[in-house]
């Protein structure tokens, strides 16, 4: 079973950036479409980005033009680099695969954005 370790969350105030990163136990990001989710108190778990085996990206409206995922096979790591951050994207963010039955799901990283 892979194991996801997700790191880089904290605290922010708006409109500052931060970049949050995903390790795995194996290879796998250049095997699978993979992507970043979040979840925020009292709503459901939601796909903000995803990359597809060759590279091609896909963002939810609510983060498009300010969130960039990207990865790094040799490294095995995934990240999600967060720009012109809101109020609103305060959550715990997770990396897993994007299509298919998600593997376990890591402990997430917090993003608190405040003033």
């Amino acid at each position: 079973q892979v194991q996801l370790v997700e790191s880089g969350g904290g605290l922010v105030q708006p409109g500052e950036s931060l970049r949050v990163s995903c390790a795995a136990s194996e290879s796998i990001f250049s095997r699978y479409a993979m992507g970043w989710y979040r979840q925020a108190p009292g709503k459901p778990r939601e796909l903000v980005a995803r990359i597809s085996i060759v590279g091609s990206t896909n963002y939810a409206d609510s983060v498009k033009g300010r969130f960039t995922i990207s990865r790094d096979n040799a490294k095995n790591t995934m990240n999600l680099q967060m720009n012109s951050l809101k109020p609103e994207d305060k959550a715990v963010y997770y990396c897993n695969r994007a299509r298919g039955d998600p593997w376990s799901w890591g402990q997430g990283t917090q993003v608190t954005v405040s003033s």
